[in-house]
This record gives C-alpha cells, sequence and structure tokens, in this order.
C-alpha cells in the first residue's frame, strides 16, 4: 500500500504528463505483479464495490473526529470529495501498514459481505493503521471514488519504457472485457498471444475539431471526406464464429444489439469494423435522429416492439483487421478499398452498411456538405488523409472532425450548487430557465463553459443574491443571462418544459443582455419542431 500511496500522490500533485509516466515506470518496474494489474484496474475504471455506504463512512468519520456529524456534513460540500474530508477530519497518525494494495484490495471485498458491525471495525482499524496518504488512499478505495489524473496514454507510455514493448501493443493488450479476478500480469502484458480474447477490440483512432474550416489543410488530392454520423462509435468484431459490439468506452455492448448477431452470415471470420451505431429504418435516406436511438442504450435486454421502432445498424466507415490480420498499419485509402470489396454483396436489410465518402475536388467543395449535415442527421464532416495508418487515441495531423456550430439559446440562471474537487468553494452547476410570460420555466442545466475567473465572478454574486437554499443547492435571484449552447433537442415528459438537450454547456455568459430579452418557451418549442 505503502508503493500505491506514494504513486498516487506523485500523479495526484502534478499536472506534468511527464511526471506522471515516470513515477507510473518506476512503479510498474518494482511492484508485485499482482499489485501491478490491480493499479492498472484502478485507474482504468475496474474499482471493487463500495464496501460501505457513505452515511456510515460520515458517521463514523464524526465519530473517530470527535466531532458533530452536522460540523461534518458542513465540512463534506467544502472540501468536495468524501475520502479526502475523512482523512482531513481523522486524527494524524503516523503509522504505516506492510500490507500489499492487493490484499487490502481483497479484504475490501470479503468486509462487503460482513455485517455492519465488523465492516466497522475493520474500516476503524485501517483508520488506526494507516496515516497520511495511505488512509487517503484507503479512503478512496472504500467509497468506490478512486479517480486519478491519468489517462491510458501515459498509463501505456509507462508500461512500453517498464517492459520494452511497442506502445501500440501495450494499448490493445489493455482494451477489452478484462479483471484482475480472471487474468495475471503476465498473461494481460507479457505473454507473446496477447489475441488470445477473441473480443478484445482495437484502441480507437480519435479526430481533432478543425475550427476554421479545412482550407488550412494541404493537397485536397490526399484526403478523404464522410459524415460525422451522431450516433454511438463502435467495433463490430467478428472472430471465432462469434461477434462481438464495443463502445467507445469500452463497454460491452453485445446484448444490447442483437440485430449484428446477423453479421457473422455476410461478412468472414476474422474481420473487425470501426463505424457507427445508427438507427436506420430499411428504404429511409438517413438514419433516424439520436434521440430514437437513446431508448436503446441503456437496455440490457431489447423488447420485440423497440426493435421493430428502432433497429439498429453499424454504418461502417474503417476496416481494422481483415481474415484474422490486423491491418490497422495500412494506409485508410486501401482500407477503405478493401471495406467496399466486403460490403460489395451486402443485402439491403444486412445489420452493416457502408457509411459513403463524399465526392470533392477541392475543399471549398466541403462547405456545401457541411451546412447540409443536419439535413442527413450528421453532426458534420470527417477529413482523413488517405495515407494514414489506424492509430491509438487522439493523434493530430491525419484525422479531423468539422463539426456543425451548436444550437443556442439565450436563459435565465435560476439555482446554483457547488462544484467538487478543486471547484469545491465555488458554483458551478447552474439551472437554466426560459421566460413563459411573467414566468420562468426551468428547462436545463450546465456545469461547464466558464473560465476559472467567471467561476469566481458569479460565485460572489450567488452568495450576495441568495433566496432559498435546498440543502446545497441555493435558489438566486432571476437576473443573469447565460447562452447556452447544445447539440441537440427532444421532446421530455420528465421536464417541465417538455424537452429536453443533449450536451449542454454553457458558450458564454451575456452580462450586456437583460432578462426581458433571454429567449422564450414558444422559442424553444420552434427549436424542437424544427431540429427535434
Amino acid at each position: 500500500m505503502r508503493a500505491f500511496a506514494t504513486l498516487f500522490e506523485a500523479i495526484d500533485q502534478s499536472t506534468k504528463t511527464t511526471v506522471k509516466v515516470n513515477a507510473l515506470a518506476a512503479y510498474f518496474k518494482q511492484a508485485d505483479d499482482v499489485d501491478k494489474i490491480w493499479t492498472i484496474a484502478l485507474f482504468s475504471g475496474r474499482r471493487p464495490k463500495r464496501a460501505v455506504t457513505t452515511t456510515r463512512l460520515r458517521e463514523w468519520g464524526a465519530e473517530v473526529a470527535g466531532i458533530p456529524l452536522w460540523l461534518f456534513e458542513e465540512c463534506y460540500p467544502i472540501v468536495g470529495d468524501l475520502a479526502e474530508t475523512i482523512a482531513l477530519v481523522l486524527p494524524p497518525n503516523d503509522t504505516t501498514d506492510n500490507r500489499p494494495l492487493s490484499q487490502w484490495i481483497n479484504d475490501l471485498r470479503e468486509v462487503y459481505k460482513a455485517d455492519e458491525d465488523a465492516k466497522k471495525a475493520f474500516v476503524l482499524d485501517a483508520w488506526a493503521r494507516l496515516g497520511g496518504t495511505e488512509r487517503f488512499v484507503f479512503n478512496k478505495l472504500i467509497t468506490g471514488g478512486m479517480r486519478v489524473g491519468v489517462s491510458q496514454k501515459p498509463m501505456t507510455r509507462a508500461l512500453a519504457r517498464a517492459t520494452d514493448r511497442e506502445e501500440a501493443e501495450l494499448a490493445h493488450r489493455l482494451m477489452g472485457n478484462w479483471h484482475p479476478d480472471d487474468t495475471t500480469w503476465h498473461a494481460l502484458i507479457e505473454a507473446e498471444d496477447a489475441t488470445a480474447d477473441a473480443s478484445r477490440p482495437y484502441p480507437f483512432y480519435l479526430a481533432h475539431a478543425l475550427e476554421n474550416g479545412p482550407e488550412a489543410l494541404e493537397d485536397s488530392d490526399n484526403w478523404r471526406a464522410e459524415w460525422k454520423w451522431d450516433g454511438i462509435r463502435g467495433q463490430l468484431i467478428l472472430r471465432g464464429g462469434a461477434h462481438y459490439v464495443w463502445s467507445r468506452g469500452e463497454e460491452l455492448m453485445t446484448d444490447r444489439f442483437p440485430e449484428l448477431a446477423r453479421a457473422v452470415d455476410y461478412l468472414p471470420d476474422g474481420t473487425v469494423l470501426d463505424g457507427e451505431l445508427l438507427v436506420w429504418r430499411t428504404g429511409d435516406a438517413h438514419p433516424a435522429s439520436f434521440n430514437t436511438l437513446q431508448p436503446r442504450i441503456g437496455r440490457k435486454t431489447v423488447p420485440k416492439k423497440l426493435l421493430a421502432e428502432a433497429p439498429v445498424v453499424l454504418h461502417a466507415y474503417d476496416l481494422l483487421e481483415w481474415q484474422g490480420e490486423d491491418i490497422r498499419a495500412t494506409p485508410f485509402k486501401d482500407r477503405r478499398a478493401l471495406l467496399e470489396a466486403a460490403c460489395a454483396d451486402l443485402p439491403a436489410d444486412a445489420p452493416v452498411k457502408l457509411s459513403p465518402q463524399l465526392p470533392f475536388t477541392q475543399f471549398s467543395d466541403l462547405h456545401a456538405f457541411r451546412d447540409a449535415a443536419r439535413e442527413a442527421q450528421a453532426e458534420g464532416l470527417m477529413l482523413k488523409r488517405a495515407d494514414s495508418p489506424y492509430l491509438a487515441g487522439r493523434k493530430k495531423g491525419d484525422w479531423w472532425k468539422w463539426k456543425l456550430a451548436p444550437l443556442t439559446i439565450d436563459a435565465v440562471m435560476i439555482y446554483a450548487q457547488s462544484g467538487s474537487g478543486r471547484r469545491a468553494n465555488l458554483f458551478t452547476d447552474f439551472t437554466f430557465a426560459v421566460r413563459n410570460g411573467d414566468d420562468l420555466v426551468p428547462f436545463t442545466k450546465a456545469y461547464s463553459g466558464l473560465t476559472d475567473k467567471e467561476f469566481r465572478e458569479i460565485t460572489a454574486w450567488v452568495r450576495k443574491n441568495t433566496l432559498q437554499r435546498f440543502g446545497p443547492v441555493r435558489q438566486v435571484t432571476p437576473h443573469h443571462v447565460f447562452e447556452i449552447a447544445f447539440e441537440g433537442i427532444q421532446a421530455s415528459t420528465r421536464h417541465k418544459s417538455g424537452v429536453a438537450l443533449r450536451f449542454p454547456r454553457m458558450l458564454r455568459w451575456r452580462q450586456d443582455k437583460p432578462m426581458a430579452e433571454a429567449n422564450t418557451l414558444d422559442d424553444l418549442n420552434e427549436m424542437l419542431r424544427i431540429y427535434g
């Protein structure tokens, strides 16, 4: 635990990628194999179940600290993190514990099954044994909040340095539905047959945003254009006579899209497609909107009625594996030629469609396509260099996304709530309303888009203009107007306004605009009619 706590502290206290990579590489060179694989698991979201409720942890933390529970509850929203709050209020402890990280995790999983008295005894004993960062890390483990500022890329870079293996190979090895309970460090990182898991996807290649149009790119002949679809990015894997569907977020979604099982009837074994999961009804010229796909996303099983109403296809735009061979290093134009040949004889009702490329001779031709993107139910355009390999992660230069400008509406802030972490002392989460006669109708929440300076300014204003408090939420004087940007709009019976927005965020604080000039509910409904 001591080595892991030191690693956690080094990563948590630095914003420099080189510092994080160095700390991770040093750890992977000296730690026990079981601790190493659990470290990778924890940093990639594979956390043990929360063993104790947060209610009990707050009560026990206040008890050991010798403070009333109400005082602990007042501290918690200020700090913004339960694990840190407990670590701060507990009496200092200089002792340490030499048990490895993996043993602490096993103990946590055992205590998950125990009664409340045993859980309390375990937690209080751990707090007595551990001090400093070790105690804080234990709190993180037991609260299930092991979030740390390190992404997959620096972790694979550190692993490459520690193991002398290629970074791209390691990124692929870490993909998929593995867990420390069903694999080992050797099997995951060192074994020569890293593709033994037939379901394992490839790391997704991500594009950078193109802000000012494609004219800044060179040599239009060496670029390909296609729609940036508004669906779920996914990989369809056909191996060993079975099929697997993975989302970009590394979630196995095979059971949610049973239509894709028929792909094994049309495409050869050893095929991996990259594409977009879309609702596309037979005979339609365009896919249905993302709103139609949304009911399919959260379902583990799909009823026949929904399958009929919202049939899903994979709109394929890249080929990553062909006849069992990894072809990601092959230039895009050649992968595309293979993909077109593979899809040439697919029937109209096949669960896979070939995503079309958009013809153009010069970059200026693409503006007309982009202007028509919403009509095609797309978010904009993708531009890909014809000779580009399929890389892992977000690499700049070969793939660009040229998205449509977002939809916007001017709204009035009516509620505010403090943030978490480093923004726990600021009000950062706001509820917005549109005008409806003399009333204000709430319709969305947003928490991103302002600078730290603006968040400090609005926080000072909220504190002086609070009308009522509802726990951590404050009702404020309706006054400030914000321009809210969003990617889509849909009807919703769960919201008082009757609408729900997709990816709302604050575009700017309209200090130049009075509340009387904010948009109305009629404006919102008109947007729903046009874009919903």
